[in-house]
């Protein structure tokens, strides 16, 4: 007979759905009827609850920043596959001049991934106006966006390490390009907790098209305990399963069942298991989210206006739009981290256009540019924009050369990111790159200023935010970041 087959040492109760005891015979029965229903809610909130050191759901108690904060959470715009600075952000009128000539040797040299040496430079198609009283140039990729322009910090001089997706999109999330270390949202909530005690303190909404190179580990918390990291939540209109309480079970019959639930696992609890008694936990806030949360995801409470805004309901801006709404509705509740992921499956389902640039930013930028605008819109008239930090940006951009003709390789060496909110003075460029925007000249900004900014406008000191690792204090930033001044 197998472990799971085994008697029970007793015969223990369990409520069935009337709200009636009845006794379960051994642990297979014990185990499939604990955690059917409300414990398959209970064993996905584990996927980012369970504590692995030292911890329980207190660690994701609210805390008081390192200074004063400017902003109170962050909602991440990821550009997933590396969106083009030449074709978005960042004109440049030379590169259109030089259009199928080699690359002047002043600009000195570059390694790709696909690019030959003997490449072309590739001019762009689209045109760039001055918008908002700031006169900042945006591509007509984005013309809703360019209406929020003045609420809008561009830097157009940042850089990374790597120019293959996987170690880039580790870079960009924990500063290090290797699997294994805690993402920034993990970092966040380590040292902030969480505002809400009945949604997920850091989220992450995939694009439905699939995973990315890095794969949920560019997500994940790393070393920190396991309480820091992402939900996951899933595509389409249920971004969460069992939410509701099964037929003919009313919310007292659920409460003795939780009840029922700790006080089995309470009378054999060590007083030093901290991960059990993180799991205990963990039901006590499957039952909020079953009691609070349905109302986060239920969009028909808003408006018609501002499902319009978002583009929720259009053919190309729907699954955008709803997760960016979804993304508001969740700082507003207090979540800490929103991660919304724009590209996911195979290359040119992401950002990543080899083949042909204007096909692929065509498609791409017409899923996001009003949702992004809608979440800016949205967040500014709700009075959220000045708690919330809004980042928008790829792993790295694209090649000023062409890759088969009509597009472009990736491209780490100058690119352009943007924040807005949060404390952030929007209406300006920082940073630049050079003429053919190969690489950045001036002010260039490493993804750990991006990361140190971030912090500081949270009121975290990336120095005091650290975590105990093989004999090292680790920390977010690898080596000293430095805080982007200009912006804030």
């Amino acid at each position: 007979m197998s472990t799971s087959d085994t008697p029970l040492p007793s015969s223990l109760p369990l409520l069935d759905p009337t709200g009636h005891f009845r006794l379960l015979r051994t642990r297979r029965e014990f185990f499939r009827e604990a955690f059917c229903g409300f414990g398959s809610l209970a064993l996905a909130s584990l996927s980012s609850r369970t504590v692995s050191q030292a911890a329980s759901l207190n660690s994701l108690s609210a805390r008081i920043a390192h200074r004063p904060a400017k902003a109170t959470s962050v909602i991440f715009l990821f550009m997933a596959g590396g969106p083009s600075h030449i074709e978005t952000f960042d004109p440049k009128p030379l590169l259109n001049r030089l259009d199928g000539q080699p690359r002047p040797s002043e600009f000195g040299e570059a390694k790709y991934q696909f690019i030959k040496r003997d490449a072309k430079l590739l001019g762009t198609r689209r045109t760039f106006r001055k918008q908002g009283q700031s006169g900042i140039e945006v591509s007509d990729l984005f013309p809703r966006v360019g209406e929020c322009i003045d609420d809008i910090a561009v830097m157009r001089s940042c850089h990374g390490d790597m120019v293959v997706h996987s170690a880039a999109q580790y870079e960009l999330f924990s500063g290090r390009v290797v699997p294994g270390f805690p993402s920034m949202g993990s970092w966040i909530t380590y040292g902030l907790g969480s505002e809400s005690e009945s949604l997920p303190a850091y989220v992450v909404m995939p694009d439905p098209d699939g995973a990315l190179e890095a794969g949920q580990p560019m997500y994940a918390n790393g070393f920190l305990p396991a309480s820091f990291q992402p939900t996951m939540f899933r595509p389409g209109n249920r971004p969460v399963l069992n939410l509701e309480l099964p037929p003919g079970v009313s919310m007292k019959q659920r409460r003795r069942t939780i009840d029922l639930i700790r006080d089995l696992n309470s009378a054999v609890l060590d007083p030093d298991d901290t991960e059990l008694n993180a799991r205990i936990n963990t039901y006590d806030l499957a039952f909020k989210m079953q009691t609070e949360a349905p109302g986060v995801f239920d969009l028909s409470t808003e408006s018609q206006e501002t499902l319009d805004l978002y583009g929720v309901g259009g053919e190309t801006t729907h699954d955008y739009g709803r997760r960016c709404l979804l993304a508001r509705r969740l700082v507003e509740k207090g979540v800490r981290f929103v991660c919304v992921v724009s590209g996911g499956g195979p290359g040119n389902k992401q950002w990543d256009a080899h083949d042909n640039i204007e096909e692929n930013h065509l498609r791409m930028a017409s899923e996001t540019d009003q949702p992004i605008a809608g979440l800016l819109k949205d967040l500014k008239r709700r009075g959220l924009l000045d708690s919330t930090l809004v980042v928008w940006g790829g792993e790295f951009g694209r090649s000023p050369e062409a890759q088969t003709g009509k597009g472009r390789d990736h491209h780490n060496l100058g690119f352009t990111m943007w924040m807005a909110g949060g404390g952030v003075r929007g209406g300006q460029v920082v940073g630049a790159t050079d003429a053919i925007g190969l690489r950045a000249v001036e002010r260039p900004y490493h993804f750990r200023d991006v990361h140190t900014t971030i912090l500081h406008q949270l009121g975290l000191d990336q120095d005091l935010l650290t975590y105990p690792h093989l004999g090292r204090e680790e920390r977010l930033t690898l080596v000293k970041g430095e805080v982007i001044r200009e912006i804030i």
